[in-house]
């Protein structure tokens, strides 16, 4: 056990830290503050604390050669660090070796955990949880060890330590052993799934992380639905019922910060090009990382089956798709991404014309592009196969300017949200996601406009900063 407690009131732990640091070829590292709702939600809590700290993981060469050189780890010791953090709160970066970083990142987090979160096995095929995996393991144990050390050293006696997401199953427990005296909560972000899918996992590694989640005093998903799953399996797994320690808190948008962005110059000038690109045609808009399960490939496929199957759509609808790239080091995202690109060469040779150009697919970095997609669109698309909520689907039926309506997943979070003035869809019926784009489509403009209404203010939820000061109340109370 620690004997002797830190100076930090409160402290956040995440994977990704608040700040980026990259080196550039001749010129000084590139330092970026985070972006997006959530981590400005938790900037303004920390920002309010003095003393407040925020623990994360260095994510490339460069982070982890200046972690190694800040003193005690804190990353305002580097004067150029300190500039971009304004002195707002402080920032812990653990420098975990590559190699460490690698197998629990890449290989338990988001190639066995994010997998059976999300039930993207092919179970004929995977998982294999052999000698080579369970080294994996040992390397997220350690990952997780270095962040509960961290956090423990760094809090002071009392302290409210907030733990985020997937990546850190472990870290209540190892902390609640080594710092009884803590406030811990944890927040997964991910969707959830019932005991007979996470019990694919060895029963010791599932008793492991379920454990591990257990070590905190509270325990948020963003929708009861996951929550359930969760108190099932760890009845199942564990015989005890998390009981009053779970919560559910739906986050939802910062809506003033999210028109700013998208009215911003750069925002306006895609606008006007994707306007010349799309004319007077209707629009079916979709904004999505190269996610497995985002399911971008049924939906390429349900569009498909919209044109071939109502030719009255012909020339009168565009699909933008807006993707980020995603885990490209995983093999089976390369082979996805991959087939999404063919898929979309496809549809535009089989439908396009001089004149009209059925689809766009961009799988880049273009966040002005995105946010000016949603903003033209007429139909929102997510057919995501699992999602813990999905915020782009809320941001779109807020910065549409189109009256939207919406074709939704049954399986996103989002759907708990805005599910009632949704098309809700089965993420795996194609021809029933065409069907209801077509009706999305066909809608009567007074119809829409009196259910996007109601839309927009479903969709602004509870924005972050409030979202993380009502988990901060709960866990201290």
């Amino acid at each position: 056990m620690t004997s002797s407690f830190g100076s930090a009131p409160l402290l956040v732990a995440a994977n990704r830290g608040p700040l980026s640091v990259e080196a550039v070829d001749h010129g000084e590292d590139k330092i970026s503050r985070g972006g997006g709702g959530l981590v400005s939600g938790m900037q303004a809590a920390l920002a309010q604390a003095p003393g407040a700290v925020w623990v994360c993981a260095a994510l490339n060469p460069k982070e982890r050669s200046l972690a190694r050189q800040a003193a005690a780890g804190r990353m305002s010791s580097i004067p150029s660090v300190s500039e971009a953090l304004h002195g707002e709160f402080e920032v812990r970066m653990l420098p975990i070796d590559a190699v460490t970083f690698r197998r629990a990142y890449n290989g338990i987090a988001n190639a066995t955990l994010w997998f059976v979160l999300h039930m993207l096995y092919e179970l004929p095929h995977r998982p294999v949880f052999d000698g080579s995996w369970r080294r994996q393991w040992d390397s997220y144990v350690r990952y997780n060890r270095a962040f509960a050390e961290a956090l423990a050293e760094e809090a002071a006696e009392g302290a409210t330590v907030m733990v985020q997401d997937y990546h850190l199953f472990l870290v209540p427990r190892m902390l609640r052993d080594l710092r009884p005296d803590l406030r811990i909560g944890f927040f997964t972000h991910t969707s959830w799934v019932g005991p007979d899918y996470f019990t694919i996992l060895p029963d010791d590694v599932a008793a492991a992380v379920l454990d591990g989640i257990l070590g905190a005093d509270l325990i948020g998903f963003h929708t009861h639905r996951w929550a359930t799953d969760f108190a099932a399996c760890t009845r199942a797994v564990l015989d005890r019922d998390p009981g009053e320690a779970v919560g559910v808190f739906p986050l939802g948008l910062d809506v003033e910060a999210l028109h700013k962005r998208a009215s911003a110059p750069d925002c306006e000038a895609r606008l006007r090009d994707l306007r010349e690109q799309v004319g007077d045609r209707l629009v079916i808009g979709r904004v999505d990382r190269t996610e497995l399960s985002k399911n971008v490939l049924r939906g390429l496929l349900a569009y498909r089956e919209l044109l071939r199957t109502r030719p009255e759509w012909l020339e009168r609808v565009v699909h933008l798709v807006f993707n980020y790239p995603s885990r490209e080091d995983l093999p089976e995202y390369r082979v996805y991404v991959d087939a999404v690109e063919a898929l979309a060469v496809e549809i535009e040779e089989e439908f396009g014309t001089d004149d009209w150009s059925p689809l766009s697919l961009e799988i880049g970095h273009d966040y002005p592009g995105s946010l000016a997609a949603l903003r033209l669109s007429d139909v929102l698309l997510v057919n995501s196969l699992r999602d813990g909520m999905n915020l782009v689907v809320l941001e779109g039926c807020v910065l549409s300017e189109r009256e939207p309506a919406v074709v939704l997943s049954r399986e996103a979070g989002a759907a708990e949200v805005i599910g009632a003035l949704s098309r809700l869809v089965n993420p795996y019926d194609v021809s029933r996601t065409a069907v209801a784009l077509h009706d999305a489509l066909s809608e009567a403009p007074a119809s829409r406009a009196k259910t996007a209404a109601r839309l927009r203010a479903d969709a602004v939820g509870i924005p972050p900063a409030e979202w993380f000061q009502a988990q901060l109340d709960r866990v201290r109370a």
